[in-house]
């Protein structure tokens, strides 16, 4: 048998192994069987954190359906409060290895231990596809919307001033567009007083409660429109909840911060 961990990001639900004793990571079949809500332990994915030489730990995560997304925001401060709970010194700060590369993360401690977390999430790069031009795609015709393509270590197609009402079938036709070779992450945005409303659907998952690179991508394109500001915090609302983002003005840097939620813990064979 084999503990796990169930945490959730603003409702988006990960089943967490901490596998850093024996470095062997899970298959797809694996990952649908504990991911299935009726049969398993029910989940958008799950993550498994491996050993990782110079970090706390290396998290791979893997969908509901089975594939490996390179990056997850919601994901990534699950696993940064479980190596922090994990920790008897109770650190303020630590770095976990990702498929977008090695992430530093801050940890704000409160009465139910690490309570929020801020995650440096790495450039945001405007690099595919590419225009025949030449350009990035940005504010660019999709269909019946204007769509940007954001990547945060995984693909996004941001659509700005969509509305949410269209989420569930505009999201799978475009995920499997052929400018994206690989799929790709949907973001249907609308503007709220002093922020943005995002709806999801994620690739591999389908339409989820929150998504932490979606809201990254949504505040990028957002700010390359000049409809929200560049080194500032910017509060995201999605169905599950709300975080706050920071995009500086070169897109060098973007940070995500937000809760994570510890739900309870079991053992699978």
């Amino acid at each position: 048998m084999e503990r796990f961990y169930k945490y959730h990001g603003l409702g988006n639900d990960f089943v967490v192994l901490d596998r850093r004793d024996t470095g062997i990571d899970i298959d797809a079949e694996t990952s649908r069987r504990l991911c299935d809500r009726h049969f398993g332990i029910g989940a958008d994915g799950v993550l498994t954190i491996l050993p990782e030489v110079g970090a706390a730990g290396r998290m791979v995560v893997h969908n509901a359906d089975g594939s490996i997304a390179e990056m997850c925001g919601n994901g990534l401060r699950c696993v940064v409060k479980h190596l922090a709970q994990s920790d008897a010194n109770r650190p303020t700060s630590l770095s976990v290895a990702t498929g977008a590369g090695l992430l530093a993360c801050e940890v704000a401690w409160g009465p139910e231990g690490a309570e929020e977390m801020t995650v440096a999430m790495g450039p945001a790069r405007l690099e595919s596809p590419i225009l025949p031009n030449g350009g990035p795609f940005v504010a660019q015709p999709v269909g019946a919307f204007s769509g940007t393509a954001v990547s945060m270590g995984n693909p996004h197609l941001v659509l700005l001033n969509a509305p949410h009402s269209a989420a569930a079938t505009v999201g799978p036709e475009l995920e499997v567009h052929p400018l994206f070779p690989h799929r790709t992450n949907v973001e249907l945005v609308q503007p709220m007083e002093g922020g943005l409303d995002v709806v999801v659907w994620e690739r591999g998952v389908g339409l989820t409660l929150a998504c932490g690179t979606g809201a990254c991508a949504a505040v990028v394109a957002s700010a390359l429109a000049d409809e929200s500001p560049f080194d500032a915090w910017v509060p995201v609302r999605l169905p599950g909840g709300r975080l706050a983002i920071k995009v500086s003005s070169d897109r060098s840097q973007v940070w995500l911060k937000g809760p994570a939620r510890f739900v309870f813990e079991g053992a699978v064979p």
